[in-house]
């Protein structure tokens, strides 16, 4: 089957969602960006109310344990290497410690907290978490205008709400870079749908280098401009597919140049203990998490079942025929998360960024009647409250 790019738009010019730094047409883009607000309201709205409920059920896990929710979601973890990025900059040299470089961080997270951090009161801890949370708004009103334009506002809804209640979703209100790396993807995605190349060619170079996955933003901002092009769609699409993969592969061979040898980069992710192997580890972590396991942990059969039940909705989306744009992005995400050898414990995360996933559901779910639309949504809301908790109070390892 042969997916299709919609072009045109499906809402009213009026209520149109108008991608951040994109002014949109006419002479009034306040007044568009106040209308495409108001136009998600109902979206942000449900998933702060999500999120609310994940905080509040950690505040409680927290208070019981001893500990404070601030250290927890800002200086925990991953966010310690992005705060040491922003405070030191990187190494200049490879080195031999495992785990310890922080080359495999890329550097568009750290390099805004540093800016924000110069021109505002407060710690450079406190500005990244600040970020996130702003960002995941961001992410949740792409997410929003994705579904809204394939499916409409109900569907746009239940979308954004369901990346707000996903099993790891606390790490969007965390000191990591998902919330901001989504917002860009989901925007991107968007410009993509509208034909707007510039835009979806900027935003696919700062994913680039925001994330490893950030290429597969790339490939997805490549693959539906050239289409276009090959469909009458002009030069500018071209200069979009040349633009897209820019960021990602300026990270990689700046890592090169630093390190004076042309595989840097990939050097790095070896002493992380991540290599490609085509998805032998995956498969053998999922046998032995759901088959064999005597006395499975809960988290991780929660990443398994994260990553089967991602594998069958990109099934769904392939069925759905959802414009390749989302099923090369979707697609190439996958591929490069089932397929690494690294560790297995923090996948589900990895594919946080991920809704076009989500898409199949969120459709059934907005077509429900009322009360099963809101149970399921409530029951999502809750797990993921209760899980959040536990990934960071009970579950000995990073998220």
């Amino acid at each position: 089957m042969t997916p299709v790019i919609t072009l045109r738009p499906t809402v009213p010019a009026s209520r149109k969602p108008v991608p951040p730094g994109d002014g949109g047409g006419g002479g009034a883009p306040v007044r568009a960006v106040r209308g495409a607000l108001r136009h998600a309201a109902p979206a942000l709205l449900g998933y702060l109310a999500v999120r609310a409920l994940g905080l509040l059920v950690l505040a409680r896990w927290t208070h019981l344990k001893g500990h404070g929710v601030w250290p927890a979601l800002a200086t925990s973890w991953d966010s310690r290497w992005y705060l040491e990025i922003a405070d030191r900059g990187y190494q200049a040299h490879l080195g031999t410690l495992l785990d310890d470089n922080n080359l495999a961080f890329f550097p568009f997270y750290p390099a805004l907290i540093k800016a924000v951090a110069a021109v505002t009161p407060g710690s450079r801890a406190s500005v990244g978490l600040v970020i996130a949370v702003v960002c995941s708004l961001l992410a949740a009103w792409g997410i929003f205008a994705v579904g809204d334009r394939l499916h409409g506002r109900r569907t746009g809804t239940v979308l954004a709400v369901l990346w707000g209640a996903q099993p790891v979703a606390l790490v969007q209100w965390m000191g990591y870079t998902e919330s901001l790396f989504t917002a860009l993807t989901a925007w991107a995605l968007y410009a993509v749908l509208d034909g707007r190349w510039y835009a979806a060619g900027a935003l696919a170079v700062a994913a680039g280098l925001t994330r490893p996955t950030g290429i597969a933003v790339a490939a997805a901002v490549t693959v539906a401009a050239l289409l276009s092009a090959a469909r009458g769609g002009g030069r500018t699409p071209l200069l979009a597919a040349l633009l897209a993969p820019v960021g990602w592969f300026g990270y990689i061979g700046w890592v090169a140049l630093r390190l004076g040898r042309w595989d840097g980069y990939f050097a790095v992710q070896k002493l992380w203990r991540n290599e490609w192997d085509g998805g032998t580890r995956t498969l053998r972590e999922l046998r032995d998490h759901l088959v064999y396991g005597r006395d499975p942990q809960l988290f991780l059969a929660m990443v398994s079942l994260v990553l089967l039940g991602s594998l069958f909705l990109y099934v769904l989306c392939l069925a759905d025929r959802q414009p390749a744009a989302l099923l090369v992005f979707a697609g190439a995400l996958l591929l490069v998360v089932l397929g690494s050898g690294g560790v297995y414990f923090p996948r589900a995360r990895f594919l946080l960024p991920g809704f076009p996933l989500l898409l199949p559901v969120a459709v059934a779910v907005a077509r429900a009647r009322p009360h099963v639309a809101a149970l399921v949504l409530g029951v999502a809301a809750v797990t993921s409250a209760w899980l959040g908790g536990y990934m960071l109070m009970v579950w000995p390892g990073p998220p």
